[in-house]
């Protein structure tokens, strides 16, 4: 059972999508497990052949408990195949390259579902079984569970324990704040000239394809974070362990109350286009279901942008074992001195919340003013 974050202890089993005999590939979904926020996708890391199923669908259990045994790597000889089943984690740490939409799994005794079909059909409380695909090889698509919702009363809405939430998100902050020397730094950034070239970037495109601004923020971040690796890591008993990717955890708040902070990778290598499209479908997923294990398990640092909320500053607690979270607050226009003259300008505070432990408050200064140097040239990032 993976870890899918500091505040989880264990999980429930809710549905098998590889059985016995299979051959799986690294990146393949093998199941789905219940946590207190929500249903997530898990992973598998390993070639090999699905072996045993250890835990039965609907069972509870630790994290860290053994899933399955995955013996021999898919197409190894039979001599190595015959070899006695190891058990492996089923999550492991994250290839190098991931697709952004996961293929269609099959479910046991049922037929193919595209990950799209299989989080509206528990939205709606719709039964896969007795659907006909009408998708490749007989696959459950969107369109049949449509149809399926247009033909059934309406059902009831999946039941999200907002208070189950809370107690969990709140022991992960009382332990942070138990375990982890903060430090707080924050600056204000000129962001006339972001919001300019992001004006002018968007009036040359439709509108699907339009950025926003949480996307040059967060590569700014990322960007500034090749100089600074102490903010870019975990912290474990064996001391502070940095990243040599960069995996930044978004803070999305959920429908009902609650708040989850998935993983965008690699973000420092991502363009602005390809880092835009990655936002709006990590936040439809995170909103709808269909979360991967990995995009919980491996952010890297998080930022928190509730600008839209009013907010002007924000000073986050850390996720553990991460040691800093970015925050981002309300762009306000103040009236600033620009060559001696007193004009408007659109103004946001970026803090630092980081780990003593990790880094120190140079480091964190000499950090936020990289991410000021790089959002004053946006056509950059």
């Amino acid at each position: 059972m993976p870890s899918l974050g500091a505040d989880m202890v264990a999980g429930t089993l809710v549905e098998w999508l590889k059985r016995p005999g299979e051959h799986v590939r690294r990146g393949d979904i093998v199941a789905v497990v219940e946590t207190q926020k929500g249903a997530i996708e898990i992973e598998i890391f390993e070639d090999g052949v699905i072996d045993r199923l250890l835990v039965d669908v609907g069972a509870t259990v630790p994290v860290g408990t053994p899933l399955a045994l995955v013996s021999g790597p898919a197409g190894a000889a039979p001599a190595a195949a015959q070899a006695a089943p190891v058990p492996v984690a089923i999550v492991a740490p994250r290839p190098p390259a991931r697709p952004i939409a996961p293929p269609i799994t099959r479910a046991i005794g049922r037929p193919p579902v595209s990950p799209a079909a299989r989080r509206l059909a528990d939205q709606h409380g719709i039964d896969l079984g007795p659907l006909r695909g009408s998708g490749p090889q007989g696959a459950i698509i969107s369109t049949d569970v449509e149809r399926a919702i247009a033909a059934a009363p309406a059902p009831s809405p999946r039941r999200f324990d907002a208070a189950e939430m809370r107690r969990a998100i709140g022991a992960a902050m009382a332990r942070s704040k138990r375990e982890i020397p903060h430090y707080y730094l924050s600056t204000t950034i000129d962001m006339t000239p972001l919001y300019r070239w992001i004006e002018d970037e968007n009036a040359k495109r439709p509108p699907p394809q339009r950025l926003l601004l949480a996307a040059p923020l967060l590569k700014a971040v990322a960007l500034a974070l090749r100089g600074a690796p102490e903010l870019n890591g975990f912290y474990t008993e064996s001391g502070f362990q940095p990243s040599t990717a960069v995996h930044i955890g978004v803070a999305i708040a959920i429908r009902g109350g609650g708040l989850i902070a998935p993983a965008i990778h690699d973000v420092d290598e991502l363009a602005l286009d390809d880092l835009m499209a990655r936002l709006r479908d990590l936040g439809m997923r995170a909103r709808g279901g269909g979360l991967r294990s990995s995009e919980l398990s491996d952010p890297t640092i998080t930022v928190t942008n509730i600008g839209e909320r009013g907010v002007e500053t924000v000073f986050g607690i850390i996720y553990p074992p991460q040691v800093a979270l970015v925050g981002f607050g309300k762009p306000i226009e103040r009236p600033a001195v620009v060559d001696g003259a007193i004009v408007p300008r659109r103004m946001i505070v970026a803090t630092l919340s980081a780990d003593h432990r990790a880094s120190d408050g140079h480091r964190g200064a000499l950090f936020l003013s990289d991410v000021d140097r790089l959002l004053q040239e946006p056509d950059k990032l």
